[in-house]
């Protein structure tokens, strides 16, 4: 089964595309659709049965739990029981955007969504098709990130086309997403806020509406968060991440040596700057060091990038963790792996090429996507 793939102007949306995503979705269908950070896999959240089909599709844990999308704050009511007063504060200042509350749950939301959780993630996506499409449904939307457990998130059409082919049902291509990580995740307790998650949402401009901001260490652990796990939103390839400290080049370059001495294939992401200090390498630019935005945007393609190349290790640089710069280094310590995952890389033969979908022996079909930037 391929998926349907339409193209879709989000300056000029085509209300009969939606009309018959939104049939999809009625049906028990999976639609992937553009938010503002990553595209989103879809299916009807008051539906169990369709809910179900996402995480078969996307090979995904039952107890992770998934973000409900709504278009109009009537949803929150109806889904959510009377949340703290600074929850309502924040929905004013960041609603539409990249902000995801954890909030208790009703009778309404299946437990499936929530992991069997009291909770559930809900977020209004600032992305006008993502709310168009949620409109026309006529019911909320379940969508964790569209592509397969623990790999990089979507940030074109074509990531998904990739991943999920003859797994979904229908791809609306509205082009690069603008974020390009996840939204924030956070729950709210009396006047404190705790970041489940760090995303779209900076943690500079939560501090602007609450008397305090909790942010752990390791946001992993958060059980009511989706993306906990230790490792996740990696690549097919070993990464190491070289801390942002003034002999990171050379952190690097002697990275670079060891893996040659091993004849295994690398790439490089750095910051803009430090470009130069890697010709003749494989190397792709991250952005300018203090552009998290730039960083963000081009973080996962980047990463899927080297994967189609087929490398055996990707050696990132790090970046400032100001605004958004914070979810870029939470996602590239994720995809890095645990610590112990790290002194493996140097030891470890390269996986076999059976346990690579994209590397193995199955018939590839052409992609439809003909390298445009969608």
């Amino acid at each position: 089964m391929k998926p349907r793939i339409l193209k879709i102007d989000p300056f000029n949306i085509d209300h009969e595309i939606l009309k018959q995503a939104a049939a999809l979705l009625h049906n028990r269908g999976l639609v992937a659709f553009p938010t503002e950070t990553v595209y989103g896999l879809g299916a009807n959240a008051t539906d169990p049965k369709a809910v179900a089909n996402i995480f078969e599709a996307k090979k995904r844990p039952l107890d992770d739990p998934l973000i409900v999308h709504i278009s109009k704050m009537e949803d929150l009511s109806e889904l959510t029981e009377k949340a703290p007063a600074l929850a309502y504060r924040l929905v004013e200042r960041f609603w539409p955007g990249p902000l995801t509350l954890v909030l208790k749950k009703t009778d309404l939301v299946p437990d499936i969504v929530s992991s069997g959780l009291d909770t559930v993630a809900i977020r209004m996506p600032l992305n006008s098709i993502a709310r168009e499409l949620i409109s026309a449904a006529g019911v909320p939307i379940a969508a964790p990130s569209a592509n397969l457990f623990s790999r990089p998130s979507p940030t074109k059409a074509k990531h998904v086309f990739n991943d999920l082919e003859g797994r979904i049902d229908m791809i609306l291509d509205g082009g690069k997403t603008e974020i390009g990580v996840e939204s924030t995740v956070i729950e709210v307790i009396g006047d404190e806020v705790n970041v489940l998650r760090p995303g779209g949402t900076s943690i500079e401009d939560l501090k602007t509406m609450a008397k305090k901001v909790n942010v752990p260490s390791e946001t992993w652990h958060q059980e009511k968060s989706p993306g906990k796990y230790p490792t996740h939103y990696s690549p097919r390839a070993k990464m190491i991440l070289v801390a942002n400290k003034e002999d990171g080049v050379e952190k690097v370059l002697s990275y670079v040596s060891k893996v040659k001495d091993q004849k295994k294939t690398f790439g490089i992401m750095a910051k803009q700057e430090n470009f130069d200090k890697y010709r003749g390498l494989n190397v792709k630019v991250l952005g300018p060091e203090n552009d998290s935005r730039t960083c963000a945007s081009r973080l996962f393609s980047i990463l899927r990038e080297f994967d189609e190349e087929k490398v055996d290790i990707i050696i990132s640089e790090s970046i400032p963790e100001k605004g958004i710069g914070f979810a870029v280094m939470n996602r590239l310590r994720k995809a890095s792996g645990p610590v112990e995952l790290f002194f493996n890389i140097f030891h470890n033969n390269r996986e076999e090429e059976s346990d690579h979908p994209q590397r193995s022996g199955e018939p590839h079909n052409p992609d439809p996507f003909n390298g445009s930037d969608y």
